[in-house]
This record gives structure tokens, C-alpha cells and sequence, in this order.
């Protein structure tokens, strides 16, 4: 199965900037789109990012302008760019591949972000 593995996350202070990266163990060349979603304790997870296998994205509003989401398929990456970080900004950040198939993981671990002074 393809698996999905986050990194990146870290304590940044607001204003900063954070990559995150997800590596997958098999091709994402066959998979329709990318994403990035993140989750808060008692909060339901929610779309950051997404992109296509023909490079359309889409943005949730609350980061559009900040965030950037890209993926190389040839390297089986995907990264999502954060700049200008806010406290609101800390949850854990999942990779997620979609739709769901035989054979790929739908979603990483996750990877924690903090924001703090």
C-alpha cells in the first residue's frame, strides 16, 4: 500500500514560516488530487489546501494568500508553503489523497504545527 508520511511541523512564532512535506512510498502520478487538512482537539478536521493531478488548487479562505500547496509527482511529494503564520494556525496537519483507492492510504499521521510567541 502507498503510505503517506508527514514532516515539517514544528514551534514557530507568528509571522513565521513553515514547509511541510509528504512523502508518499509508492507513485502519486494516478492520484486525482493532493491535500493538506488539519485538526484541533475537540474540532472536526477541515480542508487547508488541495491540488490536482493538472495543478488546480483550492484554498481554504482563512489561509488563501498565505499558504501555497504544491506537489511533484515525479519525486512523489507533495509541500505546503506557510507563511505569515497565526496563532490560529496550530493543529496537527494531515496528508490526504483523494478519492479513495485500493492500494493508497487516505491519510498520513500528521504532523503537529504550533504558533506561539
Amino acid at each position: 500500500q502507498v503510505q503517506l508520511v508527514e514532516s515539517g511541523g514544528g514551534l514557530v512564532q507568528p509571522g513565521g514560516s513553515l514547509r511541510l512535506s509528504c512523502a508518499a512510498s509508492g507513485s502519486i502520478s494516478g492520484i486525482y488530487a493532493m491535500g493538506w487538512y488539519r485538526q484541533d482537539p475537540g474540532k472536526q478536521r477541515e480542508l487547508v489546501a488541495r491540488i490536482t493531478n493538472g495543478g488546480s488548487t483550492n484554498y481554504a479562505d482563512s489561509v488563501k494568500g498565505r499558504f501555497t500547496i504544491s506537489r511533484d509527482n515525479a519525486k512523489n511529494l507533495v509541500h505546503l508553503q506557510m507563511n505569515s503564520l497565526k496563532p490560529e494556525d496550530t493543529a496537527v496537519y494531515y496528508c490526504h489523497s483523494y478519492p479513495p483507492q485500493i492500494g493508497v492510504a487516505a491519510w498520513g499521521q500528521g504532523t503537529q504545527v504550533n504558533v506561539s510567541s
